[in-house]
């Protein structure tokens, strides 16, 4: 069966580093040894110091992994909120995350808009008493991105809230002051070009501070993944469950290819590839741009309505070894999504590209 290429939103293609990374692995035993090993410490230990300098995060905030970003919903609910939450709802994952606090039996509430657009960013209709904001850099499951400032306007107009950023499919493209923020996650399945099965959690001072203030006051905030005992691991460079090795020793290794591509580079790429598919789209006579405010298109997943059922297109690329997404929840066969992350070169989108416009 010839090689497919895979421009799905996640799992998406692996990083082009990861089959030699692979072998490397397997020589090197990292599938059998101990979660808690000295040699298992040391992809920890690394892969948390490439993360730190590949984002510029600041020193004195923590990194933990845990099994997935939607793991980390819970966990920030379960650590960092005793009431009240606000969410940004503006498509499946960034709801999905409201009705966790929901099925948690807080109080939160939300700004929201239609799928392809952004909710009103304006601060001053958060209430004063929210303890934890959300938002998306990236709602996946539509294109839209969530602009930096409007997150740093936010903080500076209620300094005592914790702001959590979902970046699944944003970092490390998206340049973000980490130091604006209290909680921001990811899933190494996207823009990491990993195997699926690793979450990673990146926590500030304040937000240890607030759970350990929650559990003074009476209140659970779990166990084993209480933020207090993942610090406690984590300092060793250890997780507090069998976690995934190998996944942490090819982020690791990924982490470091891209440190020395340069983060800038990739950057320039991630500008130009998003131009480009959305410049096809855009001259496409059976697509049309899902997101038609050019600021909030997100640079690492296009969305597009289609002409007739979106099976088509995927079917006819998928025929000529291109996979691309479909259309999430209710948007399934009217349109599709594309992923220009990392990995795909500027070759594989351009190749996409003009396929894209012989259908």
């Amino acid at each position: 069966m010839p090689k497919k290429i895979f421009f799905t939103p996640g799992p998406s293609a692996i990083y082009f580093t990861v089959e030699e990374h692979l072998r490397t692995a397997l020589k090197d035993q990292v599938m059998e040894v101990n979660h808690r090993s000295a040699q298992a410490e040391g992809y920890y230990k690394t892969a948390i110091e490439n993360l730190k300098s590949l984002m510029d995060i600041p020193e004195d905030f923590q990194i933990f992994f845990l099994s997935s970003a939607t793991e980390i919903w819970e966990r920030q609910l379960q650590n960092l909120v005793i009431e009240n939450s606000f969410h940004y709802c503006y498509g499946a994952f960034s709801n999905r995350f409201y009705d966790f606090a929901a099925d948690w039996h807080l109080k939160p509430q939300k700004a929201t808009a239609e799928f392809g657009s952004l909710p009103n960013t304006d601060p001053s209709l958060i209430p004063a008493d929210t303890e934890l904001i959300s938002m998306a850099l990236n709602e996946t499951s539509t294109g839209v991105s969530f602009p930096t400032e409007d997150i740093y306007a936010i903080r500076k107009a209620h300094p005592d809230a914790l702001i959590a950023v979902d970046g699944v499919s944003a970092f490390p493209v998206v340049d973000l002051d980490f130091s604006q923020v209290d909680s921001a996650y990811f899933s190494v399945q996207k823009c990491f070009g990993l195997p699926a099965g690793l979450g990673v959690w990146i926590v500030s001072p304040r937000a240890i501070e607030k759970a350990e203030q929650k559990r003074a006051k009476g209140h659970p905030i779990g166990s084993y993944q209480a933020l207090p005992n993942l610090l406690k691991n984590g300092t060793k460079y250890q997780t507090t469950f069998t976690a995934n090795v190998l996944d942490i020793f090819l982020l690791s290794k990924v982490t470091g290819d891209m440190l020395e591509k340069g983060l800038n580079v990739i950057r320039r790429e991630a500008k130009y590839k998003s131009a480009l598919l959305y410049h096809t789209i855009e001259q496409h006579p059976k697509l049309s741009a899902f997101v038609t405010d050019k600021k909030l298109r997100s640079e690492t997943v296009a969305v597009a309505n289609t002409e007739g059922d979106s099976a088509a297109i995927i079917n006819a690329l998928k025929d000529k070894g291109f996979v691309i997404g479909n259309g999430y929840g209710a948007y399934k066969g009217k349109q599709i999504r594309i992923a220009s992350f990392p990995t795909h070169s500027k070759e594989l989108i351009e190749l996409l590209a003009d396929t894209l416009m012989t259908l």
